[in-house]
C-alpha cells in the first residue's frame, strides 16, 4: 500500500519532526491518525523571535523595532538563499498550470478538492507526503486538477496564512506558497506565521512579486475570497482538516476517508474510480 508515498522533502520532514519534539505541544486531537478538528479558539502568542532572527540573517531582511514588519523587501522571489524545501516545491510544481486556487489542466476529467488549514499538522503530513505523488501521477499527466480551499479553523496564524496564500493565488502561485509553508510549518498557535516568514516564503518562490503579495493580503478581494471558501466549507459540511473530495469534473464530488494523514492510496483509488 506504500507505492504512492513519496518522501520528497527529507530535510523538511526531519525539521518538522524536530519541531514536534518542542515543549510547546499542539492542541490535543481525538485519536491517533485523525484529522485536525475545527476549533473556534483564536490564540496568538509570540514564541518565534529566534526564528525571525535566523530568517533575517539568512535573507538579509532588516526588521522594525516591533519585529513583525520587514523592510528592504525583495522585489522578486528567487531560489537564492531560499527557505528549506523551496527548490523541491519549485521542481514539484514547475510547468503545471495554475490559475488562482486551481492546479492542473483546466479540462482534466477529474477534480480533487482539498480543504486545509495552513497550520494543521495533519494537513502538513498530507501535503508533504501524499500530495507530491498524486501530483506526479495524476495532475502532471493531465488526469486531475486540484482545487485548494484554505480554511482557518485553528487560530490567528491560520488566518494570516490563508490571506497570504490567497494573495499568492492572484499571481497563480497559491500552491507554491502553501507547500512552502507546510515544509516550514511551526507549532500551532505559537505565533510562528509572522510577516517575516510570509515575506521569506514569498521571496523563495521564483518570479513572484513579493511587495504585490504583501499588499494584496489585506485587500477587499482577498477578504471576499476567504469568505467564499468559508461558505463552500459550510456547504460541504467540513468539520476537520484535511477534507478531501474527489469526482468527475463538473459532477458530484465525494469525500475520501483517509486511513492516515499520509494516505495517498485511498485518494488514488477514488481518482481511478472517477476516471473510469
Amino acid at each position: 500500500m506504500g507505492w504512492l508515498r513519496w518522501d520528497w522533502m527529507t530535510s523538511g520532514n526531519q525539521s518538522k519532526r524536530g519541531r514536534r519534539t518542542a515543549k510547546v505541544a499542539p492542541p490535543p486531537v481525538r485519536a491517533k491518525g485523525q484529522r485536525r478538528q475545527a476549533s473556534p479558539r483564536i490564540v496568538a502568542t509570540a514564541a518565534a523571535g529566534v526564528v525571525l532572527l535566523v530568517l533575517a540573517a539568512i535573507l538579509g531582511f532588516t526588521f522594525s523595532r516591533g519585529g513583525s514588519s520587514p523592510t528592504n523587501v525583495p522585489q522578486r522571489g528567487t531560489l537564492a538563499n531560499a527557505l528549506p524545501g523551496a527548490a523541491d516545491v519549485d521542481k514539484l510544481l514547475k510547468g503545471i498550470p495554475q490559475h488562482g486556487n486551481v492546479l492542473g489542466r483546466p479540462a482534466a476529467p477529474t477534480t480533487l478538492v482539498e480543504y486545509v488549514d495552513l497550520q494543521c499538522p495533519f494537513c502538513q503530513e498530507f501535503e508533504t507526503q501524499a500530495m507530491p505523488a498524486l501530483i506526479k501521477l495524476y495532475v502532471r499527466t493531465g488526469k486531475t486538477k486540484v482545487e485548494l480551499r484554505p480554511v482557518a479553523f485553528i487560530g490567528a496564524d491560520s488566518q494570516l496564512g490563508r490571506s497570504a496564500a490567497i494573495a499568492a493565488g492572484r499571481q497563480n502561485k497559491m500552491f507554491n506558497f502553501a507547500e512552502l509553508l507546510y515544509v516550514n510549518q511551526g507549532v500551532e498557535n505559537s505565533g510562528w506565521l509572522k510577516d517575516s516568514l510570509i515575506t521569506a516564503a514569498a521571496a523563495s518562490i521564483p518570479g513572484l512579486d513579493v511587495p504585490q503579495l504583501l499588499a494584496a493580503r489585506n485587500s477587499t478581494a482577498t477578504d471576499s475570497r476567504a469568505a467564499a471558501f468559508d461558505r463552500l466549507s459550510t456547504r460541504d459540511a467540513v468539520r476537520a482538516t484535511p477534507t478531501i473530495l474527489v469526482g468527475k469534473t463538473g459532477g458530484s464530488l465525494k469525500p475520501v476517508t483517509l486511513a492516515s494523514p499520509s494516505d495517498a492510496q485511498s485518494v488514488a483509488a477514488a481518482l481511478n474510480r472517477a476516471l473510469r
